[in-house]
């Protein structure tokens, strides 16, 4: 109603002259200025009246006991593990966790950090949200680091923001994994990224390195791509389309992740393939489910429980004025029953 007119800490109108000014009903006034009350955009004293909140003021010195986390998923997967290890060290310090879910969202990812920065956070552990694509919010970004809110970033970390981060060497990792099915003996490998999240970009780069180490033969590999909003069945069904060709066929298929990796085979297994007789499958992550499934799963290592054990420690050392360096986590190859040898591959 009458943003950017008042400066902060100045007094408003009263109720009747805002009436009067903005030629609406008392009833409307009341609503408006309700919810900016809400959103802490100004407060009221007795007797004195309204006046604009300066809120960069007050996080400053409200709520210095919590630590807040964004991740794009929570609920399963890896996530849980990531948080125990950031609660397991901050919990030590005193500080407790807010945490917020983006699934993965730019729309989200803003309610997330408005609601951070409203909360007045000690500090903030994020993952980025679709990392491979241009942000619309950074901004507030910008924000988080003019008002010096201490701030680290987990799995991957934006462009020109510069917090320290803990990441995993997505590219070699992939290129490992990769190299393993050369070595089994598959010449036609089907790789699978998601690739607006710059991970699965890196996993991606890891998959076309591998190939330039075998340049006989890796024409014959392929490359999907998808979001992370996209149907899953739309994207079995072009997987299914590579399975159907009359030559150059895969033998192998290597997934963005373990979460895809346990649903495609689960989709295989309906489709009539079995894996690895007919298919070698592998993700990367090692979820705890990995070694459980059937065949367990080949994959790469990510440090799950000690990232976020590290992630807590580095942001209690910001909080506390220490220095921190980032930290890259080298993966390693989990070798398991759903890769083998290959034998005579009929395609």
């Amino acid at each position: 109603m009458f943003s950017g007119k008042y400066k902060i800490d100045s007094k408003l109108p009263t109720e009747a002259e805002m009436t009067k000014e903005f030629n609406v009903s008392r009833d409307t006034v009341r609503r408006a200025v309700g919810q900016l009350e809400n959103e802490n955009v100004i407060y009221r004293i007795q007797g004195a009246g309204m006046f604009v909140e300066d809120w960069h003021k007050k996080r400053i010195t409200n709520n210095r006991e919590i630590i807040g986390v964004i991740t794009t998923h929570i609920a399963d997967y890896i996530f849980p593990k990531i948080i125990s290890g950031i609660d397991h060290i901050v919990s030590n310090y005193g500080y407790s966790l807010v945490i917020s879910n983006t699934h993965n969202n730019h729309k989200k990812e803003h309610e997330s950090l408005i609601n951070m920065l409203e909360l007045h956070v000690s500090g903030l552990i994020i993952e980025p949200t679709q990392s491979a694509l241009p942000n619309p919010n950074l901004e507030l970004y910008q924000e988080i680091i003019s008002d010096e809110i201490p701030a680290i970033f987990i799995n991957a970390k934006y462009p020109g923001v510069k917090f320290p981060s803990l990441t995993t060497d997505d590219e070699q990792g992939e290129k490992i994994l990769i190299q393993h099915l050369f070595d089994l003996g598959h010449e036609r490998i089907l790789g699978i990224f998601q690739v607006d999240d710059i991970q699965g970009v890196h996993r991606m780069n890891g998959f076309v390195k591998a190939c330039q180490d075998h340049l006989d033969i890796s024409y014959k590999s392929n490359i999907i791509m998808y979001k992370s909003d996209d149907d899953l069945k739309k994207l079995f069904e072009q997987v299914k389309g590579f399975l159907d060709l009359k030559h150059n066929r895969p033998s192998a298929i290597a997934c963005y992740n373990d979460e895809l990796a346990i649903k495609l085979i689960n989709f295989l297994k309906k489709s009539g393939y079995s894996v690895p007789n007919d298919l070698a499958v592998a993700g990367f992550d090692n979820y705890e489910m990995a070694p459980y499934i059937s065949p367990s799963l080949t994959t790469v290592t990510h440090e799950q429980e000690n990232m976020g054990k590290k992630a807590g420690q580095m942001i209690c050392d910001l909080i506390n004025k220490k220095p921190v360096s980032s930290v890259m986590f080298e993966p390693e190859l989990i070798v398991r029953d759903s890769t083998r040898k290959i034998k005579n591959h009929p395609f």
